[in-house]
């Protein structure tokens, strides 16, 4: 049975994609026996046309998607990344690709990430941390066992943690050439002194510990949290300007029917700062049916493609959930939504195991 749509994050290419039951064929010496005395063969070939059911299915809705890609429009794809965002509007055909954020909202986020690199190389032989500790309850300890794979009876962390000791002292040694608001000069000095002050101590010391490294990134949230603010207020005043422009440019007409489709990391994808940022320049009415969020396990080689892709999938399935289902409405919405076909029934069957027995396979 054709499910929910699925979403292929990955994909690199237009209807590339290769499904179950697609390539089903007999066994070589299926036709060594009469098909109309074996029960075996004839069940084979009958499973083999009903599959061809679907397969035709999918071969027909990938076209339909590849030439509804080139048809979609006005679209703006957003590819989240460390620059605050790459923007592509898609409109009759064309597409133009801007990155809208300044410097400053890469700066801050560089500085503040400091505490986060260091992070990176220790990891691997973190203690397990004093109960005492701020954090220490939420800590998963199995997550724990994970990620401090190595443990702390090692130096192998010293030579990579001196070589990054070496990056912040360098950028310490020129913030104040960057020509940062005054404030955000001020907190990333201060990040960066107390991250070359950790690093020189562990080397020094040739060991470190869970209670010494939330001490050290404790003490840094107020200043955090001052880059943040920054990031955020770039951000927001780079996307707007663009918005604005193209809100201008596709016209007033057009600009209703705006999809926008943000993809990002899971772990940064509910909610994302670029879609909170585009909603506010969508129509109210459409914006909820309109902004799509599509989480990716890494960004994909060419994003404009797999949003489009992905939205094709979208809009085609909004008219076949009216047009299939145009007496159930449940039918209908999760055709056109995030919920699979499937799911609300295996919901029922698994809080009720007896409920349809009779159509169970076996």
């Amino acid at each position: 049975m054709t499910t929910r749509r699925e979403f292929f994050g990955s994909a690199t290419a237009v209807g590339a994609m290769t499904f179950p039951g697609a390539a089903r064929t007999a066994p070589a010496d299926a036709g060594s026996r009469e098909p109309g005395r074996d029960p075996a063969a004839r069940r084979l070939r009958a499973r083999t046309a009903i599959f061809a059911v679907d397969t035709d299915t999918r071969r027909n809705y990938d076209a339909l998607r590849a030439e509804l890609i080139k048809r979609l429009g006005p679209v703006v794809v957003v590819e989240n990344d460390y620059r605050g965002g790459r923007y592509t509007l898609v409109h009759h055909g064309e597409q133009e690709s801007v990155h809208p954020v300044c410097d400053i909202f890469e700066l801050a986020k560089s500085v503040a990430h400091a505490p986060l690199g260091i992070y990176s190389i220790i990891a691997p032989y973190l203690d397990h941390p004093s109960p005492d500790l701020p954090g220490s309850g939420r800590l998963d300890p199995h997550d724990l066992d994970m990620v401090a794979f190595k443990g702390p009876a090692t130096l192998d962390w010293l030579g990579p943690l001196q070589a990054f000791g070496a990056t912040l002292a360098t950028a310490r040694q020129q913030v104040c050439d960057a020509r940062m608001p005054h404030a955000l000069e001020a907190s990333s000095t201060r990040i960066l002194d107390a991250s070359v002050a950790f690093v020189d101590e562990s080397v020094r010391r040739r060991s470190f510990d869970t209670t010494s490294f939330e001490s050290f990134t404790g003490a840094l949230t107020a200043d955090i949290g001052t880059n943040i603010t920054y990031a955020a207020q770039a951000q927001i005043e780079g996307v707007a300007t663009l918005m604005r422009r193209w809100r201008d440019q596709v016209g007033e007409a057009d600009w209703p029917g705006l999809y926008v489709v943000v993809l990002s990391i899971w772990t940064t994808s509910a909610p994302n700062q670029n879609s909170i940022i585009v909603k506010r320049f969508m129509d109210p009415v459409k914006a909820d049916s309109h902004l799509i969020d599509l989480a990716t396990a890494q960004p994909p080689a060419d994003p404009v493609l797999v949003a489009l892709d992905n939205l094709a999938r979208i809009v085609a399935d909004n008219i076949a959930a009216e047009t299939v289902f145009p007496l159930n409405r449940q039918l209908a919405d999760a055709l056109k939504g995030p919920e699979d076909l499937v799911a609300r029934e295996i919901l029922a069957q698994l809080a009720c195991p007896f409920r349809d027995t009779a159509a169970r396979p076996r």
